[in-house]
């Protein structure tokens, strides 16, 4: 999975420092992610969601706000409004680039300036939200008392957050009160996603209660049991994402091949061969082959197992893809080869991971290269193992119809 610089400026004329987190296949939408009061786009939750939604195919843009992290401008001129402004130069931006994202995904204070910007962008056909105040000025509550009375009277104060000061000054306190986020998400006319933890100390979960109840549907609730505001557990972070990439691909634009489909495959027969545990007669149509499990778990090894079928099927299918779309532009590969490894990871959302590794021989240019590698990541297999796919069981008496046709 790929991550790489991307910068842009604000509306104000400062630069914002951004990341575009690109999945490794075609991606299924992008989206822009903003994060929560003071955090930046390198905290744990930023980076984690981010990272998981682009390995459930879903490329993604954390950014800094201003005066944050490796973003210009200053903290103490920053205000709510400014960073809904951010967003939506953010959205922009993307557009401009051949990204044009159509989810926004905002965690606490992010999350509410997502609800906010999201009517300001035109092509957002879906919100989700994580642990976001239903009120602005809930981020106030976490100033203690001594430091507001000293904005008020001296126009700015030096604050602690997370451990850390900054500089707030009466313009950011007055802005935060003038907002309110309950009408524009009456107003929002987009599907809303809101995720929250129920023993959330930072933003209590009442306010996910406030946020749905002022949405119009469709709006879904999903509870993050046992996670804390910050999603400082690996876990929480990618069973988030897991959750936001099932609801929105619902509304993600449909993604469209560009590649001619092959003829429908003949069905596959896998039959006992009484030999060993696991030995199988495959068979589809004119070819005979074997599968089998490896020595290792009692098998024979005599064959592929399932999941190396299935990580053939993409080596193949990229292969395949690769020589045909060369063939076509006259582009001078003279051999492809991809090799395919089928994984597990622990404590991460999707547990699979297949890792393709390409190589290209002939006298390509830079260009030409670039260009057959952005096309492997859209072969038929590999759309499938993205979108995922139905399977429906039918039991049959013995001796039913033979799928190979035999």
């Amino acid at each position: 999975m790929a991550s790489r610089t991307f910068d842009f400026h604000s509306p104000r004329g400062y630069r914002l420092s951004g990341r575009i987190e690109q999945p490794e296949t075609t991606p299924r939408g992008w989206a822009v992610f903003a994060h929560c009061f003071t955090c930046g786009k390198e905290s744990h939750a930023a980076v984690r969601l981010a990272r998981a939604l682009a390995q459930n195919g879903i490329g993604v843009l954390r950014f800094d706000f201003a005066g944050l992290g490796s973003s210009d401008g200053a903290f103490a001129e920053a205000t709510f409004a400014a960073d809904v402004d951010d967003l939506v130069a953010a959205g922009d931006a993307m557009h401009a680039a051949g990204m044009t994202p159509a989810l926004l995904v905002g965690h606490s204070l992010g999350g509410a300036a997502a609800l906010a910007a999201a009517g300001r962008m035109k092509s957002i056909t879906a919100v989700a939200t994580i642990a976001a105040p239903a009120d602005v000025g809930h981020v106030l509550n976490h100033f203690d008392p001594e430091s507001l009375a000293k904005i008020e009277t001296d126009g700015e104060a030096e604050i602690q957050l997370a451990g850390r000061p900054f500089v707030v000054r009466q313009s950011f306190v007055d802005d935060v009160r003038e907002h309110d986020l309950l009408t524009l998400i009456s107003r929002l006319h987009r599907p809303l996603l809101i995720l929250h933890a129920p023993r959330d100390e930072t933003v209590g979960v009442d306010n996910a209660s406030r946020i749905f109840l002022a949405a119009k549907h469709p709006k879904s609730f999903v509870s993050l049991d046992g996670a804390d505001h910050l999603l400082t557990r690996r876990a929480d972070a990618d069973y988030a994402a897991a959750m936001i990439t099932a609801w929105a691909t619902r509304y993600l634009p449909h993604l469209r091949d560009d590649l001619p489909q092959v003829e429908k495959a003949a069905g596959v027969v896998a039959e006992e061969t009484g030999k060993g545990q696991f030995q199988l007669a495959m068979r589809s149509g004119a070819h005979r082959f074997l599968a089998d499990e490896p020595e290792s778990v009692g098998g024979m090894g005599s064959g592929l197992s399932p999941f190396e079928f299935v990580a053939a099927g993409l080596a193949a299918c990229t292969t395949m893809t690769m020589r045909m779309y060369a063939r076509r532009k006259g582009f001078p590969l003279e051999q492809a080869r991809t090799e395919v490894v089928h994984s597990k990871r622990k404590d991460e959302t999707p547990a699979d991971l297949f890792t393709r590794t390409i190589t290209l021989e002939g006298p390509l240019d830079d260009e030409q290269r670039e260009r057959i590698l952005a096309i492997a990541d859209r072969c038929p297999v590999d759309l499938t193992l993205v979108r995922g796919s139905a399977i429906e069981t039918v039991l049959t008496e013995t001796g039913g119809e033979d799928p190979s046709g035999d």
